[in-house]
């Protein structure tokens, strides 16, 4: 519950969050389902999972291991599968699967460090880990092992290794608009280097240039739309 008030500033009271958290929820009913599992009464296990994400929309398998100060925020959708492992005080959107890739039994899903951001919609397949400290954009497809302080975007996942690795105590990394676009830079950097040749060329007609505004603003009349 602490992790919700600390990351979360819609929570306005213990009581609310109690009450109104269905992230929460399914956290409280995977540790019951997940005794269970240990204890060796696996179908019951299995039962109360399946309430549970009846109740919450959150499927998680009663083999997962979650650390503590787990925070799934807004909850809708969240998969997270049986030999998943997640670290402590990591921050969880709508929309993520921590899935497999694999119907071979063992190690098939994936290992996420401490104080790690998985944004909206993004999706960990595979046996692959994801570093401490490291930020998972919304809608990134992670298919590869994860550095810790780094940045996933864009589909299959793009790693981008911090400038400025984030300390064990700073805040929850959560602004998706600062994420870079990585295939606008790089379309970027194509069109300056189109136009040093150009201007190496002498004499030859320049075709018009498409390309955004300072404001970065496309015009309309470039596009059939």
């Amino acid at each position: 519950m602490a992790a919700v008030r600390a990351r979360d500033p819609a929570a306005r009271s213990d009581a609310e969050v109690v009450l109104c958290y269905p992230g929460l929820h399914a956290v409280w009913g995977h540790r019951l389902a997940h005794r269970l599992w240990g204890a060796d009464h696996r179908l019951a296990a299995r039962c109360v999972s399946t309430v549970i994400r009846a109740w919450t929309d959150v499927d998680i398998h009663p083999a997962a291991v979650l650390g503590p100060g787990l925070f799934i925020d807004h909850a809708l959708g969240v998969v997270i599968g049986e030999t998943a492992v997640v670290g402590a005080d990591v921050t969880i959107y709508q929309g993520v699967t921590l899935g497999g890739t694999s119907l071979e039994h063992g190690k098939r899903h994936p290992t996420v460090g401490d104080r790690v951001t998985i944004g909206a919609g993004a999706k960990v397949l595979g046996p692959v880990s994801v570093g401490s400290g490291s930020r998972i954009g919304a809608n990134a497809v992670v298919v590869r092992d994860v550095p810790p302080d780094s940045v996933v975007v864009g589909v299959p996942g793009q790693v981008i290794a911090r400038s400025r690795p984030r300390s064990a105590t700073a805040p929850t990394d959560v602004d998706d608009g600062l994420l870079p676009d990585l295939v606008g830079v790089t379309l970027a950097a194509l069109q300056r280097q189109v136009d040093e040749l150009e201007g190496v060329v002498g004499g030859r007609v320049r075709t018009p240039e498409i390309r955004p505004s300072d404001s970065g603003v496309w015009k309309g009349e470039d596009f059939s739309i």
